[in-house]
């Protein structure tokens, strides 16, 4: 189970169709800015690939381990996050989404607030679907 309650078998089949998809990879997205809002690792870990690349806003990059220790340790506290969705491009077994992240976190002790667009990289793998790969990039204040 996923952290939004959906099972491998309920969120990709062979079959799906492209709205289908998109409908199960917003789904995934709530999932995992949920779990890391929450504290979950757990539910995080679940929605990820063990090849995780997670690029963070200041360039620093961190894989599925470095980035579930920074969690569990605290190093980052996620407050908020609202994370529209502008689009959706399905290629075979890839889906990338385009769209933003806007959060109040806490990282290495210093609160901030983030203004993002951002990209997303989920791949399916047996049946299931992974995030494999996390871009931020600051948006300009004149975009905020």
């Amino acid at each position: 189970m996923t952290a939004d309650g959906l099972s491998a078998t309920d969120t990709d089949t062979d079959t799906d169709t492209a709205t289908d998809t998109e409908t199960t990879i917003r789904a995934l997205e709530d999932a995992r800015f949920t779990a890391v809002i929450e504290g979950d690792i757990d539910a995080f870990t679940s929605l990820a690939h063990p090849d995780l690349a997670y690029t963070h806003s200041n360039a620093l990059v961190d894989t599925l381990d470095s980035y579930r220790e920074k969690l569990r340790s605290g190093f980052y506290v996620y407050h908020r996050i609202d994370h529209p969705v502008d689009r959706i491009i399905v290629s075979g077994d890839t889906a990338v989404v385009i769209g933003e992240m806007h959060a109040d976190i806490t990282a290495a002790g210093v609160r901030k607030t983030l203004a993002n667009r951002s990209m997303a990289v989920w791949v399916r793998e047996d049946s299931r679907w992974r995030l494999l790969g996390y871009q931020p990039t600051v948006l300009p204040e004149e975009a905020r």
